[in-house]
């Protein structure tokens, strides 16, 4: 079965052909450059860059294999959760599709994508313990077969993404945060660092809190600077 599969959920715009287990061709046009001056995704923008961008992307993704539209078995697009406004780009999008090559179309939930992604070329087999880290989500869940979750572990507020996002902003690193401060830890391992301590991110429940990580963070930060003006 040949599979088109459409993810519009924040700001990326990307588009894949499957078929059964194996990916034929990915294409991604990302939005960074445009959010980063904004410090986050701006969803009004993400949305609007969508619609530039999709027709171009889905172009690039059949380039990437031997496939027509008319080959496609099966029209999938995110449908939740996400910006609203992206979603829809991506929803009509496939749907406009799926209708005019009068093949079946399905709405695919994207932390169920996120869990399923590892699964694609690879021989995974149950019970499965997943963590997902993806925009405002950070959460474990742990599956006994194939759409049976228990939802063990959730963010009571901000997620692991935001933290470092609204950490870079205070060094003025850029967004997004993850990537540039994943870069300087690499490049810096060896020098000594400045130790300070922070909060846990769980409190013993079944819940990460990362809110408190960053009011730390900027403590400490504005200490360490004072100090050196002093």
């Amino acid at each position: 079965m040949l599979i088109l599969a459409i993810e519009t959920s924040c700001d990326d715009t990307s588009i894949a052909i499957l078929e059964d287990n194996n990916l034929l061709s990915c294409k991604v046009s990302s939005q960074i450059n445009i959010h980063s001056k904004f410090g986050g995704v701006v969803p009004e923008i993400a949305s609007r860059e969508h619609l530039k961008n999709i027709d171009f992307v889905l172009k690039d993704t059949l380039n990437g294999c031997d496939v027509n539209l008319r080959d496609i078995d099966l029209f999938a697009a995110t449908f939740a959760p996400g910006l609203i406004g992206s979603l829809l780009v991506g929803l009509n999008f496939g749907k406009s599709l799926s209708y005019f090559y009068k093949k079946p179309f399905i709405g695919i939930n994207h932390l169920e994508g996120h869990f399923f992604a590892p699964f694609i070329e690879n021989n995974v087999e149950f019970p499965v313990l997943s963590l997902i880290v993806s925009g405002g989500h950070t959460s474990i869940y742990y599956s006994k077969e194939p759409l049976n979750y228990e939802h063990l572990c959730y963010t009571r507020d901000d997620a692991a993404g935001e933290a470092f996002d609204k950490i870079s902003k205070i060094l003025g690193l850029g967004y997004p945060g993850g990537p540039v401060i994943d870069k300087i830890y690499r490049e810096n391992k060896r020098v000594r660092p400045t130790k300070f301590s922070l909060p846990k991110i769980s409190d013993g429940t079944r819940a990460f809190s990362f809110s408190g990580l960053k009011t730390r963070f900027l403590m400490e930060y504005e200490k360490i600077r004072n100090k050196s003006l002093d």
